[in-house]
């Protein structure tokens, strides 16, 4: 009977991680699938957007010994529903806010990861920032997201247009029961 009780504890844990990614697809790397393939020239990136008809770039600010990055990597990022909508809108980059590595900015100035993190303020992981075409912030989020539909509706958020009227924990509360496919 003990056996029988925890298994189906086991499969009530299980059920709704299950039902996201029935939904949201199987998982896969996301430094692969879910981060673009970038030199680290992020006016390029802009252009490149632009060009295929993206809202801007989305930008996450990581360090390699962050758990909540890794966390919503491993249980978010990984997923290939989320992996396409993201690639769909935006130039999808990760910037270590810690690294050395020369990049040039938005508006094509050599800058190092580090000295960009410094001069968006960005002073700990994990921060998510939209950029528009023009390379100004159109939305931030300071720490970790622990839900893809949280996930999924930030992203919205933004291709909606509804970050110029409203705050994300407003436009959250008020699609909380909308799917963004």
């Amino acid at each position: 009977m003990l056996r029988i009780l925890r298994f189906a504890l086991a499969a009530a844990a299980l059920a709704p991680a299950l039902a996201l990614a029935q939904f949201y697809g199987a998982e896969r790397d996301p430094m692969q699938h879910f981060f673009s393939p970038s030199l680290g020239d992020l006016q390029a990136e802009l252009a490149d957007a632009k060009r295929d008809g993206k809202r801007g770039a989305f930008v996450m600010y990581v360090r390699d010994d962050c758990p909540y990055c890794e966390r919503m990597k491993r249980n978010i990022l990984s997923l290939t529903g989320v992996q396409a909508y993201y690639r769909k809108h935006f130039a999808v980059l990760a910037v270590d806010i810690k690294g050395a590595v020369p990049i040039t900015d938005f508006a094509g100035k050599p800058t190092t990861e580090k000295a960009f993190a410094a001069v968006q303020g960005v002073k700990f992981t994990p921060v998510i920032v939209f950029y528009g075409l023009d390379g100004k912030p159109l939305a931030r989020f300071d720490g970790e997201i622990r839900s893809v539909e949280d996930f999924m509706q930030l992203g919205d958020f933004v291709v909606s247009g509804a970050y110029k009227s409203m705050k994300f924990a407003d436009y959250r509360q008020s699609t909380s029961s909308r799917r963004v496919q």
